[in-house]
């Protein structure tokens, strides 16, 4: 179908009036791409994606994610206009109090919405996500005479977006492996927020990205119809097995005469002279207009749309017949089996075991990763130190689409933003892995997993002082806590084999957000104080009495991973009337029923001590103002690990001192 440039134009402006209107009406807002990427969402939304409103997660759907997410107006236009479930009553709502237009776009509130973004240059690492994800679903599932997947990812970033590193980051791995069915569209306008972006950027972006592999080509009339089609239409038919990126040169705030091409453009500078602005762009006095023409010929589109995907789902009938186990295992992706099946498929260890949580972790990712075909383990450049490697699957590049191992190089942050988008497709389940200190190079990613309750597992190693002489630079005393601050994130510190078998399957359960596995380097004892399954078990609620009282109960001595043993050792040391709780996961711990958690704290006993090889004041809401926290309120030290344990005071003699004290 040739393009309809003259309703796509009418389109276009009409798709800024929405954009100016809702901006007004809510006094906040962004103006700029919105308004300065019109032509390009008229093309997309008009034209060339290829999608059905009525089904938003349709499987061979094209993937549209607006990385620049401040200029949300752009996307809630184009998906009114298309005719997802997004009425012309919710855009005018925009930044509303429980609206589905607030102001980024957010995953599970918009219908159309594939990403969470906002934070810049986030939606390009899961943008590389999503089609690394495309690219696996087409090696697993595609058959000869069956060609079901073939969708494309398409982005568009800004310059915000491009000078982020995680943004650059994630495209040298998307151009390293080469992820052809990747489209970044840069709006290149030359502006920044708070200045013209030639005060902070230099450089030559075409130049950059075909040294990172990708082709390349700039549109400069940006804000023509038939040049920005022209350019999307050949990056979607392009078989060069490289990603493809479009620099579209626009005008910020196109439709505003007095802030367009500046900075002031950018945000709601320009809203002052709405009214102004709608006669330049011929629209009537009524607000969020759009008319009768226009509403037709979306209307026509969407029924394209849908008679295409009726095609599709023909297509992927006679698919599931011809293939009925890939079928199952498609069938399956999302569902994940509860902990306690996996449970029964992890080997108990030795009773007399003496190794790392780690070490344990790569002894219990086998069996888990035979349940879970779906699941991918990804390193940033650890595999060796971090052992969460699949040892019956090979790595995914190039020429094996299907593997499951992911070689991230050292790009934590992509890593992260990329398993983010891995997530949201819903079809494979994401892992990854580095060291827990480098959490900070992935945090704004793992953050919003966390938002979008995306179930992302993060096998994070070398846990504390215990990394011994690598010294204060990679001894993270203060992460596990920073991390268990994070809403709906929960950390999982275990504190032998059996709980990093509980751990693990803890974490796989877990559908509505992240879990971050905190692992040591060090060996640790096995604690046969109480069952193997106990441990397991009690790693599910959170947090379980380890080791009973024997007399009538003096002492609560609580810790979590490897401090766990000083615990248990003091308790010992101080007599029969000691208790040890070990909690491995607070956020696990505190969503247990009251009754429960009195069982594990009786609030009657309020001598309690805890111990952890970090910062100490999280710890307080367990042991209360009574209470004492023997831990580390400074940074570590380089000296062997038992040693640097010592030094600063981690033993099993400062519990006992201190359960003395009170």
């Amino acid at each position: 179908m040739k393009l309809q440039t003259e309703i796509l134009a009418q389109a276009a402006n009409q798709a800024r009036g929405l954009a100016i209107d809702a901006v007004h009406k809510s006094s906040s807002g962004h103006l700029g791409l919105p308004l300065g990427c019109a032509e390009i969402g008229a093309v997309l939304y008009g034209h060339v994606l290829v999608h059905n409103p009525d089904e938003p997660r349709w499987l061979n759907r094209d993937r549209f994610v607006l990385s620049a997410g401040h200029g949300s107006m752009f996307l809630y236009s184009w998906l009114h206009l298309s005719g997802y479930d997004l009425s012309i009553q919710e855009v005018s709502n925009f930044r509303v109090l429980h609206s589905k237009t607030p102001g980024h776009p957010e995953f599970h509130e918009t219908p159309g919405v594939e990403c969470t973004t906002g934070p810049l240059g986030q939606g390009i690492g899961n943008s590389v996500g999503l089609a690394m994800s495309g690219q696996m679903l087409a090696a697993r599932f595609n058959a000869p005479g069956h060609e079901i997947f073939n969708h494309h990812v398409i982005c568009l970033a800004g310059d915000g977006c491009m000078q982020e590193g995680v943004a650059m980051e994630a495209c040298e791995f998307a151009g390293h492996q080469g992820l052809d069915n990747l489209i970044l569209i840069y709006d290149s306008n030359d502006v920044t927020l708070d200045a013209m972006a030639d005060k902070t950027q230099s450089e030559n972006t075409a130049l950059r990205f075909k040294a990172m592999h990708w082709d390349v080509q700039t549109v400069a009339a940006g804000n023509d119809l038939e040049a920005i089609f022209k350019a999307i239409n050949k990056a979607k038919k392009a078989k060069t097995g490289k990603p493809q990126l479009i620099i579209a040169r626009t005008l910020i705030a196109k439709g505003i005469p007095e802030v367009a091409g500046t900075s002031k453009g950018h945000g709601e500078g320009g809203a002052k002279f709405a009214d102004s602005a709608r006669r330049g762009l011929a629209l009537p006095e009524e607000h969020f207009y759009v008319s009768e023409q226009v509403r037709a010929y979306f209307a026509d589109h969407k029924k394209r749309l849908k008679r295409a995907h009726g095609k599709w789902k023909k297509a992927f009938a006679a698919w599931r017949e011809a293939h009925p186990a890939k079928a199952a295992l498609l069938d399956g992706a999302g569902q994940t089996p509860s902990a306690a099946h996996l449970l029964e498929k992890i080997p108990l260890f030795p009773a007399d075991a003496k190794l790392a949580t780690r070490a344990a972790g790569k002894d219990v990712l086998q069996p888990v990763a035979a349940e879970l075909p779906l699941l991918i383990s990804g390193s940033a450049d650890l595999h060796g130190s971090t052992l969460n490697y699949i040892a019956a699957d090979k790595d995914f590049d190039k020429t094996n689409r299907a593997g499951r191992n992911l070689r991230y190089g050292i790009r934590e942050h992509a890593m992260a933003s990329i398993s983010n988008g891995v997530a949201y497709d819903g079809i494979f389940r994401a892992s990854c892995a580095t060291f827990l200190v480098f959490a900070d190079y992935s945090r704004p990613a793992m953050r919003l997993a966390a938002l979008s309750k995306l179930p992302v597992v993060y096998i994070y190693t070398h846990d504390s002082i215990g990394v011994g002489e690598d010294g204060p630079t990679h001894q993270p005393v203060e992460t596990v806590s920073a991390l268990r601050l994070i809403p709906n994130f929960d950390v999982i510190r275990p504190a032998d084999p059996e709980e990093t078998a509980g751990a693990f399957a803890a974490a796989m359960e877990r559908v509505d957000g992240p879990t971050l596995l905190a692992l040591t380097r060090q060996a640790v004892p096995m604690l046969n104080d109480c069952t193997p399954h106990e441990r397991r078990a009690g790693v599910l609620k959170g947090g379980y009495i380890l080791l009973q009282e024997t007399a009538p109960l003096t002492h609560i001595l609580l810790a979590s991973g490897s401090e766990v043993q000083w615990a248990v050792a003091a308790a010992k040391a101080l007599g029969g009337g000691a208790r040890v709780v070990s909690i491995p996961s607070f956020l696990r711990f505190d969503a247990q029923p009251a009754s429960y958690r009195e069982a594990i704290l009786p609030s009657s006993c309020r001598k309690r001590v805890a111990i952890e090889a970090g910062v100490t004041a999280l710890w307080s809401k367990y042991v209360g103002l009574d209470g004492k926290v023997v831990g580390i309120d400074r940074f570590g030290l380089s000296a062997p690990g038992n040693i640097a344990m010592k030094e600063l005071g981690i033993t099993a003699e400062a519990v006992v001192a201190a359960a003395k004290s009170l």
